[in-house]
């Protein structure tokens, strides 16, 4: 009798859990899905990288004369020094801005609808934080590509590190999103109070300098900027510059940031009223 008491309790343990995973993936293919039918987006999130990788880029790059990095790897020019920071800012800005979604689905009664159907609050979440993922993930692909016709060469460690770097400041910075997003009702205030959160986080990031010989208020303050661990560790993997932190410590940051962003946005969420 117990042995079958306990065959059932496993059995509905799998059978929540495939439940729960199936309600995850609808969430996370209804992202998807909007995302692959807004081409636009695509385009305008890419083109955008890419106007700063090549206009500054190359316009400074040309008169800079030599990239300020260890001598060891001096024949790295300016626009490829900055490549890594490029993928980051394309990551910061298409993961912090995704929290608008929340709004639009407010508007149009779909959070609603997902709201009193029987669905965990987090589960909601982490299908939208996965789909914001997705699609910078896919972004950050399609820089890859520039990356190498640009002179970068990838390994596949490089490749590696770059797809889990990637996920992780996604994971945290869609996040902050969607948690700034569930406490807002109108998309201009968004866009207004996102301006003020995604360019401090990209400018502080290192991404168009290094960090060395920098000033004292500006080094306090990309040191407690998560994007400055995810910009070393991807110029570490990529170009072999020496970061100003062991990989293994940003990697580190970066997770635990993860974590408490994920958090904060679960409990964001559960508190969050449909309309």
């Amino acid at each position: 009798m117990l042995n079958m008491q306990r065959n059932r309790n496993s059995r509905d343990i799998v059978f929540n859990l495939d439940l729960e995973l199936g309600k995850l993936y609808a969430i996370w293919l209804r992202e998807f899905k909007v995302f692959l039918r807004e081409k636009s987006r695509l385009v305008a999130s890419t083109f955008t990288p890419l106007l700063w990788l090549f206009v500054l880029g190359g316009g400074l790059g040309s008169a800079v004369s030599t990239t300020p990095v260890p001598s060891n790897t001096s024949n790295i020019d300016y626009q490829e020094f900055i490549f890594p920071g490029i993928v980051i800012m394309s990551v910061i800005f298409s993961s912090v801005f995704f929290g608008a979604y929340i709004i639009w689905d407010r508007k149009f009664d779909f959070l609603k609808s997902v709201m009193v159907a029987p669905v965990r609050r987090s589960t909601i979440f982490l299908g939208k934080t996965f789909g914001g993922m997705t699609t910078s993930l896919i972004q950050a692909f399609i820089l890859l590509a520039i990356g190498a016709l640009i002179g970068i060469n990838y390994t596949a460690e490089s490749v590696i590190s770059f797809v889990v770097i990637v996920l992780m400041l996604s994971f945290a910075l869609t996040s902050l999103g969607l948690a700034i997003g569930s406490y807002m009702e109108s998309l201009e205030g968004f866009q207004l109070i996102v301006s003020f959160v995604a360019f401090p986080i990209y400018f502080l990031s290192g991404a168009l300098f290094p960090l060395d010989n920098i000033p004292l208020w500006l080094s306090i303050l990309t040191s407690i900027n998560p994007a400055t661990y995810a910009v070393d560790a991807l110029r570490n993997s990529m170009l072999g510059i020496p970061g100003k932190n062991l990989f293994v410590v940003n990697m580190g940051v970066l997770f635990m940031t993860s974590m408490a962003l994920g958090i904060a946005g679960v409990l964001s969420f559960k508190r969050m009223k449909a309309v």
